[in-house]
């Protein structure tokens, strides 16, 4: 077990993309980092990347839409590492870019599993440790999306639970206070992922047409979370929006 000084995260998606750019930033400023994601081979590469630092991190492979799989993971982090200070809530998960009316029920019951009530199981799972914890209290941070504001066309099962996290941030910073709790979001378009790659060659616009958008590096968004996450619990970011600089957010057409 680690000294109850040692700051503890919990990162969900850890084994790609954003998830593991935040965990190696993570790793690399001292952090531990239990590794949450549902394929233990990602997970262990994402361990391996951390180079020197591999010591602190913890893979555990994860379903967060299963609520049995997620209580395992907290209860491995509060065994290996005695405590937690950081829940990034990333995971997530899109559906097939079909017309509204065409998504499949199976599809919009998978990206709500995974997105929002997996979002909020971790939640429950951060508030019950860091409630009893001493010193008491955390942090957990939502990744919504520049979608938790506004759609892309044939986005409606991803777009409508990235406004739900949302929600969900807005009450879990209300319950958490109490409790030294701070809850923020990040919001992040564009970020240079195996995700995004397809921006590049062009991706469909409000208006029907097809063009490429331009994308940002992904260690932006690792700096913007480790921010975040390294400011003491009496201030907190409540949202914070990272972008590619000339992507197609602001403005009109």
């Amino acid at each position: 077990m680690q000294s109850a000084t040692a700051k503890v995260a919990i990162v969900t998606g850890a084994g790609s993309g954003i998830g593991r750019a935040v965990s190696l930033a993570l790793l690399n400023a001292g952090w531990s980092v239990a590794l949450a994601g549902r394929r233990a081979e990602l997970l262990e590469e994402t361990a391996t990347l951390a180079g020197e630092a591999a010591h602190r991190a913890l893979p555990h492979p994860t379903n967060v839409a299963d609520a049995a799989s997620v209580t395992a993971l907290f209860d491995v982090t509060k065994a290996r590492f005695g405590r937690l200070d950081l829940l990034f809530n990333n995971a997530g998960t899109g559906a097939p870019p079909v017309p509204l009316e065409e998504l499949s029920l199976d599809h919009w019951k998978r990206v709500v599993d995974i997105n929002l009530t997996g979002a909020f199981l971790c939640t429950q799972g951060a508030f019950r440790l860091m409630k009893d914890q001493e010193p008491r209290g955390g942090r957990i941070i939502n990744n919504g999306s520049i979608s938790a504001h506004v759609p892309r066309p044939r986005s409606v099962a991803y777009t409508a639970t990235k406004h739900a996290i949302t929600g969900l941030t807005r009450s879990a910073s209300l319950d958490g206070r109490a409790y030294d709790i701070a809850v923020g979001q990040i919001d992040i378009g564009n970020a240079g992922t195996e995700m995004t790659r397809a921006m590049s060659k062009g991706v469909m616009q409000a208006d029907g047409s097809i063009a490429a958008e331009p994308v940002m590096d992904v260690a932006a968004v690792a700096d913007a979370v480790l921010y975040m996450a390294g400011l003491s619990l009496d201030a907190n970011v409540q949202f914070m929006t990272v972008m590619a600089t000339k992507m197609p957010f602001i403005g009109r057409g």
